[in-house]
């Protein structure tokens, strides 16, 4: 049997001798509409909304509506000596917290627990791993319990006749990034554990035998081996440094005289306790714009490693 040879006006054949072209682009992203559609509306819609509500003076009560006042309620918050407090504690809690607390300890553990028994690391991984399972409101009242007047803390300092004091008055700042780097070291370490076990044996065997101590090898070759986890690790405890309410509210809710209170809290007492839903919302704007600062410096270092 012989095939048959098409008909030529059955043939698309272009005339530069290309093949025909695939299905047109309408078509590819088709399957994409809904997952469009549902970012549009349950994400862009609602960030629109709260951009037009930051230029008004939208309050809870005592208003009949809302009236467009510009750039009024950003100019009131540089000029806000409690915003720029808040603004400098965000700062501090983050990295103390989050660049030093949460990221340190973390590769500090993951790399002890690449050199421990089994036992050691299972009962070493539970621990941390509970503490960041744990819901933010139980954190935060564990926490003010250990850090309380009458708290564990000081009772251990008596019992140690050391001085004691209420660390939730005196030092209420350090208070909470302590608070946060127990509940969050477990990423972390999640993170620098799997980055370490990536690194090939050879390597660190060779420079084992070339004679280079472990803070060589650790300098020169662990750190620079697992540099892309560091910086997306960086940039993930960054932005959910940057969100925390719960943890800082069950322990000191901002206070004693605003010397806890972040950008979140601020943004809190604002909106629904002083009922400025528009001057509430600008500040919400403003964190908005302080974590897409860390991100785009966090991605432009990733960018430029090869």
């Amino acid at each position: 049997m012989t095939a048959t040879a098409p008909h030529p006006r059955l043939t698309k054949t272009p005339r530069d001798g290309h093949p025909a072209p695939g299905p047109r682009r309408p078509l590819r992203i088709l399957p994409l509409t809904p997952a469009v559609v549902l970012l549009l509306l349950f994400l862009a819609g609602p960030i629109a909304y709260c951009v037009y509500i930051a230029f008004t003076d939208l309050q809870l009560t005592g208003q009949a509506e809302e009236s467009f006042v510009g750039f009024d309620n950003f100019t009131r918050a540089f000029g806000d000596e409690s915003f720029l407090n808040a603004v400098w504690l965000t700062l501090v809690f983050t990295v103390v917290s989050s660049l030093i607390g949460q990221n340190t300890l973390g590769l500090a553990l993951a790399v002890l627990m690449r050199r421990a028994s089994k036992p050691v690391r299972t009962l070493t991984g539970g621990i941390v791993v509970t503490a960041w399972v744990l819901p933010e409101v139980v954190a935060g009242f564990l926490l003010y319990a250990f850090f309380r007047r009458e708290g564990t803390l000081n009772a251990i300092l008596d019992w140690l006749h050391l001085a004691s004091q209420n660390w939730l008055f005196t030092l209420p700042i350090l208070a909470v990034s302590f608070a946060n780097v127990w509940r969050g070291t477990a990423f972390s370490m999640l993170v620098y554990s799997a980055a370490l076990n990536e690194i090939p044996k050879e390597i660190t065997e060779a420079a084992e035998v070339d004679g280079a101590g472990g803070r060589r090898r650790m300098w020169h070759i662990t750190l620079p081996m697992i540099r892309r986890s560091i910086g997306t690790n960086l940039m993930l405890n960054t932005l959910q440094t940057l969100s925390v309410f719960g943890l800082i509210w069950v322990m000191t809710r901002g206070g004693p005289g605003g010397r806890s209170q972040t950008l979140p809290l601020f943004m809190y007492e604002q909106a629904f306790q002083n009922s400025l839903i528009g001057y509430g919302t600008a500040v919400a704007l403003l964190l908005l714009l302080v974590g897409s600062l860390f991100s785009l410096i966090y991605l432009r270092l990733l960018r430029t490693e090869v």
